[in-house]
């Protein structure tokens, strides 16, 4: 189903799109995310993931995480030509695959606007369509992939706490407790000691924070 107002022309997750022009035939219908052993289900906690190759992912790891993505284009008005309303298979810091039945052409960009979990502040993000797969019914895999390619406001910060949140915050409790950050004479200054212990410990330790190693 397609809904038209004022010349946008709005899709719903599931339904074909037939606007802008170029935009490819639909496909038929896939079932959605969470009917799937191979999409995470909405409200579950994500699971972090190494990267296994996709190139909107890069270095980093992916989050298995199903969440609601606003896409849209501008028209050289400033208006909207093209919306609609997708979910998230995977989610990284510099990219996403959302799952969908149907497709842009590939190297198209898009406005993105999601939110990490309910009644956060969303990230909002303009993005390069760099990847497809059209697969089977049955198996439930359906969609595009997203590369991000700058972010608005500094709100890819939250998608970077997704990932190292829980280690930075233990790390910057323990920190706080020593007698080193208690005889510093201010908050800012403790906060500038405790980027410099972790960026010390990055250097002096193998592993890689983003891999929780």
């Amino acid at each position: 189903m397609v809904v038209q107002r004022k010349g946008v022309t709005t899709a719903k997750a599931g339904t074909a799109v037939r606007g802008p022009e170029e935009a490819q035939a639909p496909r038929p219908f896939v079932p959605p995310v969470g009917t799937s052993r191979n999409v995470p289900v909405p409200g579950a906690a994500p699971r972090i993931e190494m990267n296994q190759g996709e190139p909107e992912h890069r270095h980093f790891p992916r989050a298995q995480l199903a969440t609601h993505f606003d896409l849209w284009m501008e028209d050289d008005a400033g208006g909207r030509r093209f919306s609609a309303g997708l979910t998230s298979v995977n989610v990284s810091v510099s990219g996403a695959f959302l799952a969908s039945t149907f497709f842009l052409p590939m190297g198209t960009v898009v406005r993105a606007r999601f939110a990490l979990e309910e009644g956060a502040a969303p990230v909002e993000a303009r993005a390069e369509i760099v990847r497809e797969e059209r697969g089977p019914e049955d198996e439930g895999r359906s969609g595009f992939a997203l590369r991000f390619l700058d972010f608005s406001g500094q709100t890819e910060v939250a998608l970077a706490r997704l990932f190292l949140g829980m280690r930075l915050r233990a790390f910057t409790e323990d920190y706080l407790k020593s007698q080193r950050a208690r005889s510093l004479p201010n908050e800012l200054e403790r906060v500038i000691d405790v980027m410099a212990a972790w960026e010390l410990l990055k250097a002096t330790t193998p592993g890689d924070p983003w891999r929780g190693e």
